[in-house]
C-alpha cells in the first residue's frame, strides 16, 4: 500500500519539474534516473558501514557520488554541471551492474536551471533505498501518470484490467511468463504479485523456497521496442525485488532472434496503431499482414506452449470484426486451430481520457479450446468506473462476477462437467456457426440472443413470412405506388 508521505514526495518532485519538463513521460524518466542514482549511493554507504568498500562510485567515478553532488562547497551551476555529466557517464561505468547501465543509457538533463535541479534533488534525497514493497508501490504510482498515448499507439493499461486478466490466466510459480510489448511491465508485476499471493501463508510468498523465488524471477520476461519503456520496466522490476530483470529492448514484429522462444503464459496489451506505411515483418508469421495489432495477436498465439500455454491479450475492435483479409485470416486461425476459448467485451471508455477505443480481451488456451465446440462470450458493461474523462469510481462492477464465471467455466472444461449461467451477458456461440458466417466475426452482439424478446408473450415468426425484403439498389417506382396504396387502405 502506497503511504501518503511517499506519494507526496513523488507529487512534489513532479511539481518541481513540470515548469521545465512538461511531458509526463520525461518527468517519470528524470525521477527514475535520480532515484536509481540515489539508491546506488545508499548501497555504497551501506557497504562502507559494514566494513566494506564503495562498489559503484570508485576510481575516476568517485567524483560522481551522490554525496559529492550535495557538497555544500559547490555552487548551483557546478552542481548542475556535475549531475548532468554524471548521468551521461554512468552508463559506461564498469563498476555498476549492467541493469543500472541500461537504465542510464541515453540519459541526459533536459533543462539548465540550477534552482530547479537543487529543489528536485533535495526531494529525491528524502527517498532511501531498500527492497520493500513500499518503493515498488511508489514507483507504480509514479508510472500511473503515463496515461498519454505513445508514438506507436501504446496506452497505459488500467491496473484493475491487468489484474483481472492475470486472475483469469492464473500464472504459476514454475511457469514462464512473457509480455512481448511490456511497456512499464504492468502485466509482469501483476503476475509476480499473483504468484506471491498464491504461495502465501502469513507473509507474501513465504511458501516459496529461495530456489523457487529465484527461478520465478528468471521466468518473468518482457520485450519492448522503446528504450524509454525498457528503462522504466527495468526500474519497476528492480524496485519490486528483481535483481536482474529479464527485460530486453527488442522489436517483436521485425526481429527473428527470439522467434523460437515459447512461454507457458503470455499477457499483453500490444500497440493498437501501426506506423504510417504499416509494419514490415519477417516471413515467419502465419498471417501475412502489416498491421501491428494483427501481427501481435498472431505472435502471441504462435508462442504459447502448444501443450500447456495460455494467453490473455487486449485487442481493439478491428481484430474482432473488420473484414480485411488479414483480420479474417487471424480470426479463422484462432477459431479453427483451437486457440480461442473466450472473448470478453470491455466498455468503450476504459482508456479514457486518452482514447475512446473499444476493446476486448481474447483468452487463449489450446487445451481448453479443444475440449469444446463453442466460444464463450462475456460482456462487461461496467468495470467499476464511469466512462467519462475523469473515470470516477462507481458501484457497478461486472469484473468481479465475470472473473468468478470465467474460473467456473475453465473448471467445468477441465473436469468435463456441465457449465450453466443465467447471466444475460454471458452466452455461447458454436464454432461451426462462427465459421459458417464466413468472416469469423467475434463481435459479442453478433451471437447474443435478446432475452427480452425470448420472454415475449407474442408469437415469434420469420420476417420473410410476413413481408418481402430486398437489399441493395434503389427501390422501384412501382414499389412506391404499392406502399402508398397500402398506406391509403390501411
Amino acid at each position: 500500500m502506497l503511504d501518503t508521505e511517499t506519494k507526496n514526495r513523488i507529487d512534489t518532485a513532479r511539481d518541481i519539474l513540470v515548469g521545465k519538463v512538461p511531458d509526463p513521460k520525461s518527468q517519470v524518466e528524470q525521477i527514475t534516473i535520480a532515484l536509481i542514482y540515489k539508491f546506488m549511493d545508499d548501497m555504497d554507504k551501506e557497504s562502507v558501514s559494514f566494513g566494506g568498500k564503495t562498489a559503484f562510485f570508485s576510481g575516476k567515478y568517485k567524483k560522481y557520488s551522490w554525496t559529492n553532488i550535495f557538497d555544500t562547497k559547490i555552487g548551483g551551476k557546478e552542481m548542475l554541471d556535475l549531475y548532468s555529466e554524471a548521468i551521461e557517464e554512468l552508463n559506461v561505468n564498469p563498476n555498476i551492474p549492467q541493469l543500472f547501465r541500461d537504465i542510464f543509457k541515453n540519459a541526459y538533463l533536459p533543462y539548465r536551471d540550477p534552482e530547479t535541479l537543487k529543489l528536485f534533488l533535495k526531494t529525491i534525497n528524502e527517498f532511501h533505498y531498500d527492497h520493500s514493497e513500499k518503493l515498488g508501490d511508489a514507483f507504480e504510482y509514479l508510472l500511473s501518470v503515463l496515461g498519454s498515448q505513445g508514438d506507436a499507439g501504446q496506452f497505459r493499461t488500467p491496473r484493475h484490467i491487468i489484474d483481472f486478466i492475470v486472475e483469469v490466466i492464473q500464472p504459476q510459480k514454475d511457469e514462464t511468463v512473457c509480455d512481448p510489448a511490456c511497456g512499464t511491465a504492468g502485466f509482469l508485476i501483476s503476475s509476480y504479485k499473483y504468484i506471491l499471493k498464491d504461495n502465501t501463508k502469513k507473509t507474501a510468498g513465504d511458501q516459496l523456497t529461495p530456489a523457487e523465488r529465484k527461478k520465478m524471477m528468471k521466468n518473468i520476461r518482457g520485450y519492448d521496442i522503446s528504450p524509454d519503456m525498457v528503462r522504466l520496466s527495468l526500474a519497476n522490476l528492480y524496485l519490486h525485488g528483481f535483481i536482474t530483470p529479464e527485460i530486453h529492448e527488442y522489436d517483436t514484429l521485425t526481429s527473428e532472434e527470439r522467434w523460437n522462444e515459447y512461454y507457458d503464459v503470455i499477457l499483453a496489451n500490444p500497440p493498437f496503431m501501426s506506423p504510417k506505411g504499416g509494419i514490415k515483418p519477417h516471413k515467419k508469421f502465419s498471417i501475412q499482414a502489416n498491421r501491428s495489432e494483427v501481427l501481435f495477436v498472431d505472435y502471441i498465439a504462435e508462442h504459447i506452449h502448444p501443450e500447456r500455454g495460455r494467453a490473455g491479450v487486449i485487442v481493439p475492435e478491428g481484430i474482432i470484426f473488420q473484414s480485411a483479409t488479414a483480420y479474417k485470416s487471424l480470426r479463422k486461425m484462432l477459431v479453427d486451430k483451437d486457440y480461442l476459448y473466450a472473448v470478453v467485451s470491455l466498455p468503450a471508455g476504459i482508456f479514457q481520457p486518452y482514447s475512446g477505443v473499444k476493446t476486448s480481451i481474447l483468452l487463449m488456451d489450446k487445451t481448453l479450446a479443444k475440449k469444446t465446440d463453442k466460444i464463450l462470450f462475456v460482456k462487461i458493461e461496467n468495470d467499476g468506473f464511469d466512462l467519462g474523462a475523469q473515470r470516477r469510481a462507481i458501484e457497478k462492477n461486472d469484473l468481479t462476477g465475470g472473473l468468478v464465471l470465467l474460473k467456473e467455466y475453465k473448471k467445468s472444461l477441465q473436469e468435463n462437467s456441465v457449465f450453466e449461467s443465467n447471466n444475460e451477458n454471458v452466452f455461447f456461440a458454436d464454432k461451426e456457426k462462427i465459421a459458417g458466417i464466413g468472416d469469423y466475426n467475434l463481435s459479442v452482439d453478433r451471437y447474443r440472443v435478446n432475452v427480452n424478446v425470448q420472454r415475449s408473450n407474442f408469437e415469434m415468426v420469420r420476417l420473410g413470412d410476413v413481408c418481402e425484403t430486398s437489399s441493395g439498389g434503389t427501390p422501384l417506382k412501382s414499389h412506391d405506388e404499392y406502399f402508398k396504396m397500402e398506406l391509403y387502405h390501411g
